[in-house]
């Protein structure tokens, strides 16, 4: 679990917007500090050393948690598939064209 922020507000977008101390990966999940699930990172902007992060929320009041401090949970991370990252060696088979012909 690390810590993400403190909730600044509530956008009318619907976003829990905040203020990070570095860049988290999109779609990670956000908890509290009780580990309920609040929502996913949705976006990252703003300056790079105190990037604003807005996260959509999958709670039913999300203008409760201004104030909080809320926390990415790392053990419920995506990872993605050993088998997608690799890239599978395709051999190539390069037609080539005739050497052109001399006239005359």
């Amino acid at each position: 679990m690390r810590r993400l922020g403190k909730v600044s507000h509530y956008a009318k977008q619907g976003f829990l917007i905040l203020r990070s101390t570095f860049i988290p990966v999109l779609n990670d999940p956000v908890v509290d500090k009780n580990l309920q699930l609040i929502g996913i990172v949705k976006d990252v902007f703003g300056p790079v050393t105190a990037p604003y992060v807005a996260i959509k929320p999958r709670v039913k009041n999300p203008e409760r948690y201004i104030g909080e401090i809320l926390y990415i949970d790392e053990r419920k991370r995506k990872r993605a598939s050993s088998g997608s990252r690799k890239s599978k060696k395709v051999k190539r088979v390069s037609k080539r064209r005739p050497a052109p012909q001399k006239r005359g």
